[in-house]
């Protein structure tokens, strides 16, 4: 029977991150997060607590969860499977050993007090969401306030973001786990009835305006031209991509006020289009029009993964969150060249400059991010900050048919609900959306056909609570993580045994 508890207390974690997907996009499943921590609690306050139970959570939510990756490096990438699996594997398994510090840190200064654990765990939860955002350039994904979307707690979004209601998901999954540990203690007890009563304050905040029209509603047109990625750099389609936009969108500019096509759209830089630019800018400005695109540029030797706008509209923004091995290749002179995944088309980018992104459409100010940078919360939620609609565009072929593109427009959606501003999301293969200042999806595109998007949104104007304060977020939950230990220490001090 030993080995049998062994392999179910390894176990337990291990199933416990598999199931925290399940509450995110496409599944939506909510309840599935509140159970993934609800069971991590419980391993972690065992006698066999310990980094290798948060390490084997993360395995399990890493695997499951970013699955996607796979497809990258071998549909894209070229890997064989079995390479393709050993870089999933690794990929996986190092994130995962965030989650085992986590879990160590909880075993050795957070679970001694009983009474604090529950607070002690979901913030240090949200700490190490946080420190994933930002470590080794970040990898703001899988987090548990996603959850949230489809869930009672929908209305805090714009009050405390993605980390904030991550909190109160991991503090009520523990709380009503630690019901379990201390035997429906007075202290476990209250402590759930608070975070129940947070919950259930969810939808009273959810009829409530953040943020104000600005201006009349703006036509759109979102094009999106479901380009094989083979074809894309493939020199023989170059003028065949070319033509293929240009017919599909002439007639959109007297019907539409901004026309938007994806990431990296045209085959090329800039400075090799400038006559098909100017022409399409033409076109777009004659149609009182603006045209907003995805465009690698060169600029004095350094390379760019660019967003501009024509016609109407002016300003250019250059990406500042760029993906690893994607867009630039770590570590470079050891690994370009080993495998054609560290020689993708395009992944010699360098980072923009550092300030805040702007478009204009006329006179519509727009906070533009490109791809993965709609994932960072608070790089979206500053550069949102007196623009009055958000665009976005990628191009997650490189996702394949897998779950990655849905958890991508979930995490649109969440920035649109969390600023309070609309979002245009335009996609070379989908989900390309039109999303409204709540996060509800107006329209979208099918995936992995050729399609205009047409739709209309009301620009906002306007803070969101969650807009002015984003920032201290994380630190008030580090000052609670502290704090608890200090009044830990204080009541140890203060027992005689």
């Amino acid at each position: 029977m030993a080995p049998l508890r062994s392999i179910i207390r390894r176990g337990l974690p291990l199933v416990a991150g598999a199931l925290l997907p399940l509450g995110l996009a496409p599944f939506d499943f909510w309840p599935a997060t509140l159970l993934s921590l609800f069971l991590l609690y419980l391993a972690q306050t065992t006698e066999d607590g310990s980094f290798v139970t948060g390490w084997l959570f993360g395995a399990g939510l890493f695997l499951c969860g970013a699955s996607w990756i796979f497809v990258s490096i071998h549909v894209y990438g070229a890997a064989p499977v079995p390479l393709a699996g050993l870089l999933t594997l690794l990929f996986c398994l190092g994130l995962a050993l965030l989650h085992g510090v986590q879990a160590w840190l909880f075993k050795r200064f957070g679970a001694r007090w009983q009474a604090w654990a529950p607070l002690s765990f979901a913030s240090l939860w949200v700490l190490f969401e946080w420190l994933r955002s930002w470590l080794l350039t970040g990898f703001p994904w899988l987090y548990a306030g996603y959850a949230a979307l489809e869930s009672p707690l929908r209305g805090w979004v714009p009050v405390i973001g993605v980390y904030g209601t991550g909190f109160l998901i991991a503090g009520l999954a523990a709380s009503l786990a630690s019901i379990i540990n201390t035997r429906a203690s007075r202290d476990s007890l209250t402590l759930t009835a608070c975070f129940l009563a947070l919950c259930f304050g969810g939808p009273l905040l959810a009829d409530k305006d953040w943020s104000q029209p600005d201006g009349e509603p703006i036509s759109l047109a979102v094009y999106q031209p479901n380009i094989p990625l083979e074809k894309k750099w493939d020199r023989r389609y170059f003028f065949s991509i070319l033509d293929q936009y240009s017919e599909a969108t002439l007639g959109l500019y007297e019907d539409a006020d901004i026309v938007l096509w994806p990431e990296s759209a045209l085959p090329a830089y800039q400075d090799q289009l400038e006559d098909y630019l100017a022409q399409q800018s033409q076109l777009a400005d004659d149609g009182k029009a603006t045209l907003i695109t995805g465009m690698p540029m060169r600029i004095e030797g350094n390379r760019y993964n660019s967003i501009i706008a024509l016609g109407q509209g002016s300003g250019v923004h250059h990406k500042q969150k760029l993906v690893p091995f994607g867009e630039y290749v770590p570590l470079e002179k050891l690994l370009r060249g080993l495998i054609t995944f560290f020689d993708l088309p395009m992944s010699s980018f360098v980072p923009g400059p550092d300030s805040i992104p702007r478009l204009k459409a006329d006179n519509l100010v727009i906070a533009p991010f490109i791809c993965y940078e709609i994932v960072y919360p608070g790089f979206v939620l500053e550069g949102a900050r007196n623009a009055s609609v958000i665009v976005t565009v990628s191009n997650d072929s490189w996702f394949g048919r897998s779950i990655g593109p849905l958890q991508h427009l979930q995490m649109a959606r969440y920035r649109a609900l969390e600023t309070g501003k609309p979002v245009i999301r335009g996609t070379n293969n989908g989900v390309s959306a039109i999303i409204d200042e709540k996060g509800n999806l107006i329209s979208t595109s099918r995936q992995f056909e050729e399609e205009v998007l047409f739709g209309t949104i009301q620009p906002h104007l306007g803070e969101t609570p969650l807009t002015l304060f984003a920032p201290l977020i994380p630190w008030a939950l580090a000052a609670l993580f502290l704090l608890g230990l200090f009044f830990r220490k204080r009541v140890d001090n203060a027992d005689p045994d």
